[in-house]
């Protein structure tokens, strides 16, 4: 995986195809990164502090193309 933590990435399929975003964390055994801002799913959780929590969630990583900061 030529993919780390802080490229700029591009994506490429889904329902984020064509924006930006710098990944924040990435599943090697999976092959998966998490992009910040990106492909965002809603949980909703029961219990004392119930309520509806938002996460960014894995993606695949040949879904993405890493950016260049110089050639943009």
């Amino acid at each position: 995986m030529k993919v780390k933590t802080g490229d700029t990435v591009k994506i490429l399929t889904g329902k984020d195809n064509g924006k930006e975003g710098t990944v924040t964390k990435v599943l090697r055994k999976e092959g998966k990164i998490v992009v910040e801002g990106r492909n965002i799913y809603k949980r909703h959780t029961k219990g004392k502090e119930g309520g509806i929590i938002e996460f960014a969630a894995p993606m695949d990583a040949s879904n993405v193309k890493v950016i260049s900061s110089k050639s943009k």
